[in-house]
């Protein structure tokens, strides 16, 4: 007669169910298998630009941090990094559920850059980074995926009238009037044949006017927001992008005795009797 000791070949620390705990090679290994991905998931939400890869972005991190949580929650570490192990787990499903709440936030442009994002993410980011930190002190294990910085959430604003960027020059008699009575800043971004001509600054609740605009026919853009980034060139919360369906005409008339002009006043709210319709514009297609 002949047989395997614990019976039909199961290792005695298997045979209560439990898993045999990894030496720490096969341990590192398994960590190194998930490490690239996930540092690259978590560094591509600083380097989305626009809201479109932003969003894409957003749900690629969930779903990278979701797999490698249940990955190496399948596994049983080293004795001595138990702890240190459970708590990386832990902190990585953290993340990835509060990815899932900043994916609908994105969507529903309450977040709108990789900043935002991040900021709103700080937290959960800061205690991985501890967690993965405290497992590579215990034996050098690669746990280290947290390689942005979050900043701080903040409220940036210009002053009202400041140009945010001049394409062309004002020099004509017309003025366009911009009136802001919403509850978010805007910029406005005036187009003459495909070309910028100026983005101004205009906060909530004010009205300003630009003068000097010389002839011819402009489509306008807006956007409003909280959070003006000027590095970007976007608000970082609470976006929207719109323009006005129909382009306004600016126009010089001169005869023997008069020089007459146009001027224009918009509202970038509802108001009564108003005749000037706007549209929802993609971000992507939104002039910057």
């Amino acid at each position: 007669m002949s047989g395997v000791a614990g019976g039909e070949g199961t290792a005695p620390a298997e045979r209560d169910g439990t898993k045999a705990a990894l030496t720490p090679e096969a341990y590192k290994e398994a960590l190194q298998s998930r490490r690239k991905a996930m540092t690259e998931a978590i560094s591509g939400l600083a380097k989305a630009r626009g809201l479109k890869a932003l969003d894409q972005r957003v749900g690629k991190a969930e779903e990278t941090l979701t797999s490698a949580a249940e990955a190496l929650a399948a596994i049983t570490p080293p004795e001595d990094v138990r702890a240190q192990h459970d708590a990386y787990v832990a902190s990585l499903r953290d993340v990835a559920t509060e990815l899932g709440s900043t994916a609908g936030k994105v969507g529903a442009r309450d977040l709108c850059t990789s900043s935002a994002v991040l900021a709103d993410l700080g937290d959960k980011l800061a205690a991985l980074d501890k967690a993965g930190r405290a497992l590579q002190a215990a034996g050098d294990y690669p746990a280290d995926v947290v390689n942005v910085k979050a900043g701080e959430r903040r409220t940036r604003r210009l002053r009202n009238g400041a140009f945010v960027r001049k394409g062309g020059t004002l020099d004509g008699r017309s003025s366009l009037e911009i009136d802001n009575g919403g509850n978010l800043d805007a910029v406005v971004t005036a187009l003459r044949g495909g070309s910028k001509v100026f983005s101004v600054y205009v906060r909530k609740k004010a009205t300003f006017k630009v003068k000097g605009v010389r002839d011819g026919k402009y489509k306008i853009y807006f956007t409003h927001g909280t959070d003006w980034d000027g590095k970007t060139g976007a608000f970082t919360r609470n976006c929207s992008f719109e323009r006005f369906e129909k382009t306004v005409t600016f126009k010089t008339t001169y005869t023997a005795t008069q020089i007459l002009w146009h001027d224009w006043r918009l509202t970038l709210h509802a108001i009564s009797g108003g005749n000037a319709r706007t549209t929802q514009v993609d971000p992507d297609d939104f002039p910057g």
